[in-house]
């Protein structure tokens, strides 16, 4: 239960109140879009920002939210005033922060935490772009309990999403994670925005994720990637080779995943030992835990292979999670080379998903994924039994119709 106080009826003339227009009469270049100046950011957002949205981006303590806020405000001083607004720093801090990533240009900041405070400044500048950080320090006078409370934090996004709508002006919020993953609140501020960000990544590791959850304005399932340097938030480009190790050892496989429009190299590793237990292990880094068993069940039924008496352990190379069946197969051969602890064929992707039947399955997008994987020196693509005319440039693709026949690709590379 959570007690909040009465909110006082306004009267407003009938003159006054919102009148329903056709679709057809819509304007919708009042809604255009702005670019970020990163690219990565841009893709994420579906293209840039919309005026008058509200963002949430979400992530652990320390993983480069406000760094990447920064140097985004930074650059879109050339679209008006941006306001900063911290609840976690002083001004003099956040210009200690400035300087340390090389930021320039004229934004305003503001150490408020009274939202009251923030409205009466934001009337005051108009701004074009307002950053809120965090969310969980902002305090409404109207309402007694303690600022990151769930009334708190609800009340705090609806004023900031209010004033968004009503002035176009775009604005992100910071918002702390709970220990188990989610923005603390609990998910209260997820349907009152329109975007919701998440940053991904290892602390002791450079390279960071930004994934969408939710988007009114774009898709959810493209991703951008960074990588935190000395001089903050660098964007990646072309990530497809940045998660590959390079090497040709037993247990590893290559295959081609989409996030979005974006395809994405990714290397899947695994590791088989012998089990002194009656029930062996099966644990899984980047591959659904539930997936890996049934891979498991289809290669002992389909290729008359044995794990019971193995731990098997299955890892994705770069924190980088594999959701798409597309990567079956790539799974599934990595095992199968870690059974047998010889090296799949070197320069060899596989794209695929596999049935309970033992059949690999044709996937979305394959010609996208082939060009990706000629794109970076693959030689060899097996691949589902496709249609005939698609080809590859400087590659050679390899067709197989079930796991038992990829399992052969180990003794007979070019079959």
């Amino acid at each position: 239960m959570v007690e909040e106080a009465p909110v006082a009826e306004r009267a407003s003339a009938p003159s006054a109140r919102a009148a329903a227009v056709p679709l057809s009469k819509v304007d919708s270049a009042s809604a255009s879009r702005v670019s970020t100046g990163m690219e990565e950011f841009d893709r994420v957002l579906g293209g840039g920002i919309v005026a008058g949205s509200t963002v949430l981006l979400g992530g652990d303590p320390g993983i480069g939210k406000s760094t990447l806020l920064m140097q985004m405000a930074a650059r879109l001083a050339h679209i008006g005033k941006v306001l900063y607004v911290t609840g976690e720093e002083s001004a003099p801090q956040l210009k200690l922060r400035a300087e340390r990533l090389g930021v320039t240009g004229d934004m305003l900041l503001l150490a408020e935490t009274d939202l009251s405070a923030v409205e009466d400044e934001f009337e005051r500048v108009r701004p074009a772009c307002l950053i809120i950080d965090s969310i969980q320090t902002m305090l409404c006078p109207e309402l007694n309990s303690v600022p990151g409370s769930v009334s708190q934090v609800r009340e705090a996004t609806s004023v900031l999403t209010r004033l968004a709508k009503t002035s176009g002006c775009a604005a992100f919020i910071v918002g702390h994670v709970t220990k188990e993953g989610a923005i603390a609140g609990p998910r209260v501020l997820e349907h009152i925005v329109d975007t919701v960000l998440y940053f991904e990544g290892d602390r002791n590791d450079a390279f960071r994720l930004l994934r969408a959850v939710k988007n009114r304005f774009g898709s959810t399932n493209e991703i951008g990637v960074f990588e935190m340097r000395d001089t903050g938030m660098a964007e990646v480009k072309d990530p497809s080779a940045l998660f590959l190790s390079g090497t040709n050892a037993a247990g590893c496989a290559v295959t081609c995943a989409l996030e979005g429009t974006r395809p994405m190299l990714v290397e899947v590793q695994a590791l088989l030992s012998a089990s002194p237990f009656n029930n062996p292990r099966r644990m899984a880094a980047g591959v659904d835990g539930s997936r890996l068993s049934l891979l498991l069940a289809v290669l002992e039924k389909k290729a008359g292979l044995r794990f019971y008496d193995k731990d098997v352990y299955v890892n994705v190379v770069g924190g980088l999670r594999l959701d798409e069946r597309a990567g079956d197969l790539a799974v599934a051969m990595c095992i199968v080379s870690a059974l047998f602890d010889a090296a799949l064929p070197p320069n060899t992707a596989f794209i695929g998903e596999l049935a309970l039947t033992g059949e690999v399955r044709g996937v979305s997008r394959i010609e996208k994924r082939v060009q990706e994987c000629a794109r970076l020196g693959f030689t060899s693509i097996v691949l589902p039994k496709t249609d005939a005319k698609l080809k590859a440039d400087g590659a050679k693709l390899l067709r197989v119709k079930s796991i038992a026949e990829a399992v052969k690709l180990l003794a007979q590379p070019e079959a």
